[in-house]
């Protein structure tokens, strides 16, 4: 006696085969989102932070309230050099606000200021600030700086709070957040790279 198959209902699931084509997908997919991902956290950890500038010691190109945007990751490639807008916290404090300087001096450097202007290693910079500078501070006698020293002072050098004074000091570079890249200009202007 044969058996007949019924046209009605069945039991069995068919088994479910795993192309190469799915496979593919997926994989595609997945490196798409880690890419993406670690894209998205190079640029908030890297570019992502902002600061706001405090005082008019940078102006006129930075003015007070003004906010800025944060390069964190290149001084973890290469050295500040002379001219670079820098953030900083005096001493590695965290209790206390960012500061917003340039650096004039670089490690090995000497720095005085005499007679109303900054001596770099015994040379005038005489196109550095626009005004006399009237309170030389700590650096009436030339000092020089360490392996891991910079030099900062404020564009508007006759209202700035900076490495001349004892509560600043020289800039250690574990104490440097980043440099200052890019400004944000008042009304719709948008951004404004930084110099």
């Amino acid at each position: 006696m044969s058996r007949r198959r019924s046209g009605g209902l069945s039991f069995y699931e068919k088994k479910k085969t795993i192309t190469h084509n799915q496979i593919y997908q997926f994989i595609s997919w997945f490196v798409l989102t880690l890419g993406a991902v670690l894209l998205a956290w190079v640029v908030v950890y890297g570019w992502g932070i902002k600061s706001v500038v405090i005082g008019d010691s940078m102006s006129p190109g930075l003015v007070n309230g003004q906010e800025i945007l944060i390069d964190r990751i290149r001084y973890n490639v290469l050295e500040p050099k002379r001219g670079d807008i820098i953030v900083f916290k005096p001493n590695g404090n965290e209790n206390v606000h960012t500061y917003v300087k340039r650096v004039v001096g670089v490690p090995g450097d000497s720095v005085q200021i005499m007679n109303g202007m900054l001596f770099l290693n015994g040379t005038a910079v005489p196109d550095l600030f626009s005004d006399s500078i009237a309170d030389p501070g700590m650096i009436a006698e030339e000092l020089t700086l360490g392996t891991d020293e910079y030099f900062v002072m404020g564009d508007n050098c006759n209202s700035s709070e900076d490495s001349r004074t004892a509560n600043i000091g020289n800039v250690r570079k574990e104490s440097i957040i980043g440099r200052a890249w890019f400004h944000m200009a008042g009304g719709n202007q948008g951004l404004g790279v930084i110099k």
